[in-house]
């Protein structure tokens, strides 16, 4: 079974150039790949700058994905939250926010979600198990953060052959955190660390997509298009998937 998975920052779906808010700008850069899964961070609720939108559903509706789970994280200053979403066009089955807060720090979360893939021609499916990231700002900050995902229920539970996708924002400026850290853990890399960051002229591999299980990597870009460059302050990471 073929599958396409994106990740993208939106940035509360304001401009990383013009700081506008246009999330219809946001949906065209995702609808224009077409995905399967989409993994979202920054994903803003009930605030003044994005008009009060629950952007999970403002998002979900614009692109027609009827399977959606959103967990918000921070709390704004001014009203409103944000956090982490994934968007499916496979049925959901479970979800859960795990918290890998670090004491004293901005409260960080991974977003898990477990989706049932129908296998064509056999008649079952097989479960994928989801997770979409977000980390903190101090690379000692992410090690630790990610470390308490590794420990976490969720997923240490899981079989070694059991589909695993462990993507999004990273924050990983130096490319250290997979090789660390996944890679010790049984993760597979994307063939090399796509720059995503600033969108305008991305210098920085903050965002990343890690496999472990019976699911395997065909291929994978940047999504480098105009639009993309001026929607969030990053560029959408795509893979084309399939599970064994």
């Amino acid at each position: 079974m073929r599958f396409r998975l994106l990740t993208y920052n939106v940035h509360k779906c304001i401009g990383g150039i013009d700081r506008k808010y246009r999330p219809a700008r946001v949906a065209d850069v995702i609808g224009h790949f077409d995905p399967d899964f989409v993994l979202l961070q920054e994903v803003e609720e009930g605030s003044r700058r994005s008009d009060g939108h629950r952007q999970v559903d403002l998002l979900g509706d614009l692109l027609g994905f009827r399977h959606r789970t959103y967990f918000p994280n921070v709390r704004l200053r001014g009203g409103g939250l944000y956090g982490n979403a994934i968007l499916s066009r496979f049925p959901l089955t479970e979800t859960r926010n795990i918290d890998v807060t670090v004491r004293f720090t901005r409260p960080r979360s991974v977003l898990h979600a477990r989706f049932r893939i129908r296998r064509p021609g056999r008649g079952h499916f097989r479960t994928v198990q989801v997770f979409n990231l977000h980390l903190g700002l101090s690379q000692a900050l992410r090690r630790v953060q990610l470390r308490k995902f590794l420990a976490c229920e969720a997923y240490a539970r899981l079989d070694r052959r059991t589909p695993v996708i462990v993507a999004g924002d990273f924050n990983d400026t130096w490319g250290t955190l997979g090789p660390g850290h996944l890679v010790p853990a049984g993760f597979r890399a994307m063939p090399e660390a796509y720059r995503t960051f600033p969108a305008v002229a991305p210098i920085w591999p903050l965002d990343g997509i890690y496999l472990r299980g019976d699911v395997e990597l065909l291929e994978a870009r940047r999504g480098d298009i105009a639009a993309a460059r001026k929607a969030s302050d990053h560029l959408p990471l795509v893979a084309d998937l399939r599970v064994r």
